[in-house]
């Protein structure tokens, strides 16, 4: 069968590779579950791992198929797979599995303090970028049949929802948290699902990012009833002023030193999610008394959050169906950049590269 792989270690090398069709034995115990692949989302993951910025192939291969945002539909099951997973049901497979430590051994391996991880299509494991994929019902989330058009957006919704899980979870060290104002730093697709997601619940929430209005992610988010800001028009403090104190802050931009200045401007009891992976090595003049001291006498809290556990991805489901019926036909419009085929690899690299109006890129496989 064909897949989209890269030699890992050696920038630009994505090419098409031909690879034995898995089986549904491959998984031991009877767990396995044959899936035909759909539709693969592509993100900068992709495109640093072909970058050789990360990634390496699983043991005894010279090769790593991509691709981590999975959706497709059950061929075959084994005698032992769980009766909500049949031939016939869409799926999205989990990105990561257990290593050695204790939160792998309890089921949040996205927790890992391991400094090995295994993630399929990134790290050790191949990914979903092929024709079909066999993987442990154990990682296997299935999804209703009204999700089969916007079921690809799963794995980048646990993203946001693990992040905002997170901060409702620290908080119950308050008793009573009833955060009600929230602050989205970047309009990308993570984003974007962090906004839907905050609006899901209730809050009044304002995306800030840089590009200036009117455009699609920013009518995007005043279809969800939330506001808009530019940095190139208006400071993070300014947006504080006018539509905080902030509950809640979620920052999805890539861009570090956008930290910071959302820790000065977080609001007192207030959490600041981090869900960016940066890398180079950017430098910022910090008002560090000043950040230190808002921290302390207004008991604030800064977590960083990666991957998702399972809970994470069936409470996504949840929350995607929730939308369709909340905000119908919302979610569609993130999917705005299809590339037909993995033999169009090149196609897809030249859209995450080079389409600034994308938001989502996503490869039509089945």
């Amino acid at each position: 069968m064909k897949a989209i792989a890269v030699h890992p270690g050696e920038p630009d090398s994505m090419h098409l590779e031909e690879v034995p069709k898995p089986s549904v034995t491959d998984v031991p115990e009877g767990r396995g579950v044959l899936v035909k692949v759909l539709r693969v989302g592509v993100d900068g993951t992709d495109k640093e791992i072909n970058a050789a910025e990360y990634g390496a192939a699983p043991n005894g291969d010279g090769y790593l198929i991509t691709g981590h945002e999975s959706f497709g539909e059950v061929v075959e099951v084994g005698p032992n797979v769980p009766s909500t997973i049949r031939p016939g049901r869409y799926v999205v497979a989990m990105v990561r599995r257990p290593g050695s430590s204790i939160y792998d051994r309890i089921g949040l391996q996205d927790m890992t303090t391991d400094d090995v991880y295994y993630e399929r299509g990134i790290n050790l494991l191949h990914g979903f970028l092929a024709e079909y994929y066999v993987e442990d019902a154990a990682y296997v989330v299935p999804l209703p049949q009204s999700l089969r058009e916007v079921g690809v957006l799963l794995e980048p919704t646990t993203v946001a929802e693990k992040g905002i899980n997170q901060a409702f979870e620290i908080q119950r060290r308050l008793r009573v948290w009833e955060p009600r104002r929230a602050c989205v730093l970047g309009s990308g697709t993570i984003g974007l699902l962090a906004t839907l997601l905050l609006r899901l619940r209730g809050l009044e929430a304002v995306c800030y990012s840089r590009r200036p209005a009117p455009y699609l992610n920013s009518d995007l988010v005043a279809e969800l009833g939330a506001d808009y800001a530019s940095s190139q028009e208006t400071t993070l403090a300014e947006v504080s002023e006018s539509h905080g104190p902030f509950d809640l802050m979620f920052e999805a931009t890539g861009f570090s030193p956008l930290v910071f200045e959302a820790a000065d401007v977080l609001g007192k009891n207030g959490v600041l999610v981090l869900a960016s992976v940066t890398g180079g090595d950017r430098r910022v003049e910090v008002p560090s008394d000043h950040v230190n001291q808002g921290f302390v006498l207004g008991n604030k809290v800064m977590v960083g959050t990666v991957n998702a556990s399972r809970g994470d991805f069936e409470r996504g489901v949840d929350d995607l169906i929730k939308a369709e019926a909340v905000y119908p036909g919302w979610l569609s419009k993130l999917l705005t950049t299809p590339v037909n085929g993995l033999e169009n690899y090149r196609e897809m690299l030249r859209r995450l590269n080079e389409d600034k109006d994308a938001i989502k890129v996503y490869v039509e496989v089945g």
